[in-house]
């Protein structure tokens, strides 16, 4: 009976110093549009193991926001689909997911952004690339 104690004591010990040791890394981006577009915004993102959180500010748009999304870009400042779709509320959208070792992989490489789409711009009015912060 303490023998078993012993095991799952060690096992819980285990996966306790497994989860403390994941790593945890912070990103942010500037978000602008094309020239003369007054929007702007910043992204502040964590990475925990595979779990992202995010927090982003936009303000002067042309109007409402309609969708937001994190795309995956096949290079860095190439254009991609969206892989992290976001819920657009005014002024400050915050969510979590899970990411992809794939995905993972493309954010760390610079090849995920960030993209706050209006009526009047459809394809994006203010985009900018994650970078992980020093």
């Amino acid at each position: 009976m303490r023998h078993n104690l012993f095991v799952a004591v060690a096992a819980a010990s285990l996966l306790i110093a497994g989860a403390a040791s994941a790593q945890m890394v912070h990103y942010s981006a500037k978000l602008a549009g094309a020239a003369g577009v007054k929007g702007s915004g910043d992204v502040f993102a964590m990475l925990e193991g595979k779990t992202f959180s995010y927090t982003v500010n936009y303000k002067d748009l042309t109007g409402p926001a309609v969708a937001a999304h994190f795309h995956d870009g096949a290079t860095p400042g190439g254009n991609g689909p969206p892989i992290v779709p976001a819920v657009v509320t005014p002024m400050t959208i915050k969510g979590t997911a899970t990411l992809t070792d794939a995905q993972i992989a493309d954010l760390n490489a610079g090849k995920v952004y960030f993209n706050v789409h209006t009526a009047a711009n459809p394809g994006g009015e203010i985009r900018g690339t994650l970078a992980a912060m020093k």
